[in-house]
């Protein structure tokens, strides 16, 4: 049986275009295969969960004295502390998010892959 590859299930999850005939088939051996099913959750659940992220699910910025402490400990001379990072704006928290996800996804897919390619070499 030949599974629907890693790539395929993505787009799948993505729904940004509409169905092709190619689609049927993967979607009716998804209903069929209990492997290729939960990857096609599994990456269904990171792509919901990606889209729907707001802006105060980012992590903030921690308080000035974590970084005045931390530029300490790693200081070795007296010089002043430098100043914390600018904290990202909104256009980049949410490029940085949307970046995270996508991430999450790719790794997803490589690691299908290597399974895949793992599970045939010892087949």
């Amino acid at each position: 049986m030949a599974h629907v590859e890693p790539a395929h299930l993505v787009e799948l999850a993505l729904r940004n275009t509409p169905p092709t005939d190619d689609d049927a088939e993967a979607l009716r051996h998804v209903e069929r295969c209990d492997r290729c099913r939960d990857e096609l959750r599994m990456m269904t659940r990171v792509v919901t969960a990606a889209r729907s992220a707001e802006l105060v699910d980012l992590p903030t910025a921690p308080p000035e004295r974590v970084w005045q402490r931390i530029t300490q400990g790693l200081s070795r001379e007296s010089a002043p502390p430098r100043p914390p990072p600018r904290p990202l704006g909104r256009s980049a928290k949410r490029k940085l998010l949307v970046a995270l996800a996508l991430a999450v996804v790719a790794g997803s897919v490589v690691a299908g892959g290597v399974a895949r390619h793992m599970l045939k070499r010892n087949v």
